[in-house]
């Protein structure tokens, strides 16, 4: 079955960069839309970044645009989030799903695969 393990989060002070990774294994990675969705203490799972599984397209959470870029490597089997400009409500464990062909790729509902998550926390 698919299995997904992230990477790469840590703490980082307010303004900084980090690069979380997701690598992908036990199917075709080429034929799923991936995702990273966050999630805060006493709150539900959001979606943050999507991309489909040609590729071609993305969407982003409004909260993040034009400050985090979600990306592929079909080589590899890994998607990644660079996270630039980071807040203090960026601060989350940030999960990475996987939709066979999926084409609504920031609803939750799509995603039946996840990985453990990686937490990211932003300090002030």
């Amino acid at each position: 079955q698919v299995q997904l393990v992230e990477s790469g989060g840590g703490l980082v002070q307010a303004g900084g960069s980090l690069r979380l990774s997701c690598a992908f294994s036990g199917d075709i990675f080429r034929m799923y839309s991936m995702a990273w969705f966050r999630q805060a203490p006493g709150m539900e799972r959001e979606f943050v970044a999507g991309i489909t599984y040609s590729g071609v397209s993305t969407h982003y959470a409004d909260s993040v645009k034009g400050r985090f870029t979600i990306s592929r490597d079909n080589a590899k089997n890994t998607v990644s989030l660079q996270m630039s400009s980071l807040k203090p409500e960026d601060t989350a464990v940030y999960y990475c799903g996987a939709s066979l062909w999926g084409y609504d790729i920031s609803s939750f509902h799509e995603y039946k695969n996840w990985g453990q998550g990686t937490q990211v926390t932003v300090s002030p």
